[in-house]
């Protein structure tokens, strides 16, 4: 019996070491994010060449440009990764610069916030409700998908955001 509990914790030990959130990445350099809110698709590029392509869901509002704070659209624009959070409520994120000078001028002139923190980022358990555009206007992925694009992308990668 001793023997089976041995066995049986080592089993579970190198299983668990598989298991880690975060991803080492040594593959070609992603130089850019493209994101095509219309066909739901995200790609790691190098240069010319996709790495990498997956289904995003966007904001709940996903027609349009982000404009305000609240209206849950996903910008469309150029705009770079600037940060990246592990402890994010959102399992792994990876910071998009939302709002550029012309988002918040533009929400200035209308005497609104642009609003801010938009991520791509994964896909908790509490937030799977069936609904592919949920967000508040971020991208979302699977979890294991923001594993891989967390360890891929640099902080500086261009993103573009388009309809």
């Amino acid at each position: 019996m001793r023997w089976l509990t041995i066995f049986l914790v080592a089993v579970v030990a190198t299983g668990l070491a598989g298991c880690t959130k975060f991803k080492t990445y040594d593959g070609p350099e992603v130089t850019r994010v493209v994101i095509y809110k219309g066909e739901r698709k995200l790609y790691l590029m190098n240069q010319d060449t996709p790495l990498k392509t997956y289904d995003v869901g966007l904001g709940f509002a996903p027609v349009g440009h982000k404009q305000v704070e609240g209206d849950g659209r996903t910008p469309e624009g150029e705009y770079t990764v600037d940060r990246r959070n592990p402890n994010s409520e959102f399992y792994l994120s990876v910071g998009i610069s939302y709002p550029n000078e012309a988002d918040r001028a533009y929400a200035r002139s209308i005497g609104e916030s642009p609003g801010g923190d938009i991520f791509i980022h994964g896909r908790p358990l509490k937030y799977q409700n069936g609904k592919n555009d949920w967000t508040a206007g971020c991208i979302s992925v699977s979890n294991s998908e923001i594993r891989d694009i967390y360890a891929m992308v640099r902080n500086g990668t261009p993103i573009s955001i388009y309809p």
